[in-house]
């Protein structure tokens, strides 16, 4: 039986649409992977100035890298958006187009706006935590 991880949520702290916390079980193992950019293959950053395509782009480069480790968005523990803005609305635009492309896996995150990424234009970063059963060696 495959083993997976839990998702929790509170009853005492505010209503939100993300877990608070997540429980990784005995047996499995983590996987850290390193912030996804909303780069095209070519390595240049499309959508220029639009937060929620350059959202979705992380997302997709995401999925790609857990899945060449063998695992899916529904194995990610853990979530930090960085979005290059000082403005709320752009924080919110890139955090609803990553929500949506997780789905019901509402896994605990961090939202933060930081004042440049690493690429030019580059106005979103995706980094993540992931865990999946051990292969044992």
């Amino acid at each position: 039986m495959a083993k997976k991880i839990s998702l929790i949520r509170s009853a005492n702290l505010a209503q939100v649409d993300y877990a608070y916390a997540s429980h990784v079980p005995a047996g499995m193992d983590l996987l850290f992977l390193a912030g996804a950019c909303p780069l095209d293959q070519e390595g240049n950053v499309p959508s220029i100035g639009d937060f929620g395509h350059q959202a979705k782009i992380c997302v997709e480069n995401l999925k790609q890298a857990l899945k060449e480790s063998g695992a899916t968005l529904e194995d990610v523990v853990y979530t930090r958006v960085l979005v290059a803005t000082q403005n709320q609305e752009d924080l919110v635009t890139a955090w609803d187009a990553i929500r949506e492309e997780f789905g019901d896996h509402d896994v605990p995150s961090t939202l933060s706006g930081v004042t440049v990424l690493g690429y030019k234009h580059q106005l979103v970063e995706l980094e993540a935590v992931a865990a999946v059963e051990s292969q044992g060696k």
